[in-house]
This record gives structure tokens, sequence and C-alpha cells, in this order.
């Protein structure tokens, strides 16, 4: 599965499913957010049993003060439209998945 691009429309939609959702706040112009980037994409890519979801703080800024985000980039992993985890900085392929994992 690929990444999704969330912004306010499709927000509901994505956290309302079934699967897990893990949600990638970032920035174009954040370095750290650009390491991370293809690894949240790996793991889209891997995991049909996850959504995978990237929002700019930029663009969507409504929903990065919605999840208190202050420092990007942040992963929060939400199930049953609940955050389950969250976590601010670069994450190592590990780190995520074992954040996923819960």
């Amino acid at each position: 599965m690929s990444v999704i691009q969330i912004n306010e429309k499709n927000f509901d939609e994505i956290i309302g499913g079934k699967k897990p959702v893990l949600l990638d706040f970032y920035a174009d112009w954040c370095g750290p957010c650009r390491m991370v980037s293809p690894i949240v994409d790996e793991i889209a890519e891997e995991r049909e049993d996850v959504a995978v979801g990237k929002i700019n703080v930029d663009v969507e800024e409504g929903l990065a003060a919605r999840f208190g985000v202050f420092s990007i980039p942040t992963l929060v992993v939400m199930k049953d439209g609940k955050i389950v985890n969250q976590a601010a900085g670069a994450r190592s392929k590990a780190d995520i998945l074992a954040m996923i994992e819960g």
C-alpha cells in the first residue's frame, strides 16, 4: 500500500478504518523529516495491515495543532481512532515498527 497524503478532508476517513494508522507529521524543509520519510515509505509498501499517512505541518496546521505537534518529525500510531503511541524526532525503522506493534 502506498503512503496517503492526509488533510482535513480525508483525515476522519483514514483514521476511522479497521487498520492501525501510522501518521508522519513533517515539513519539506526539515532535515530529520527527510531522513525518516523513506523509512515511512518503506513501511507503507511492506505492511498491508497498516495505513500510513503523511501530514505536512506547513499545509495542515490545524491537524498539527490537534495532535500537539511542536517538533518534527512527529510519528503517531492510532488504533480504533485513539493515539496509542507518539514520538518526536527521527527514528529508525525498528523503532517505528516497535511503535506500531505497541
